[in-house]
């Protein structure tokens, strides 16, 4: 355990195991707040079980893919994180836009 906590340190760039385990935490409710705010999200603009897949499948794309990166933040930002998750979205956006760092 203590070489997969040496290996999260390193690739993230932190320093002690509880920035490590709040952004654990961070990832793991932010997973479940996305989920949870897509149903909600879903069933206001009208998306059903009823509705064809595509649209289902579409309109979920369309709507985690902001959704994950503000609830990301939001999660960060309650649990002292900020700084990490400002780091990873914009290596991440980067990542999407083809840029490779400088």
């Amino acid at each position: 355990m203590s070489n997969f906590n040496n290996k999260l340190k390193k690739r993230w760039g932190v320093t002690s195991t509880l920035q490590v385990v709040m952004i654990l935490v961070v990832f793991a409710l932010t997973g479940y707040s996305t989920v949870y705010a897509q149903r909600y999200l879903k069933y206001l603009i009208g998306v059903s079980k009823a509705s064809p897949f595509i649209i289902k499948f579409l309109v979920g794309l369309f709507l985690v893919l902001p959704l994950y990166t503000i609830i990301l933040l939001f999660w960060g930002y309650v649990l002292g994180q900020k700084d990490f998750f400002l780091r990873f979205i914009r290596a991440k956006l980067r990542l999407l836009s083809g840029k490779r760092k400088p």
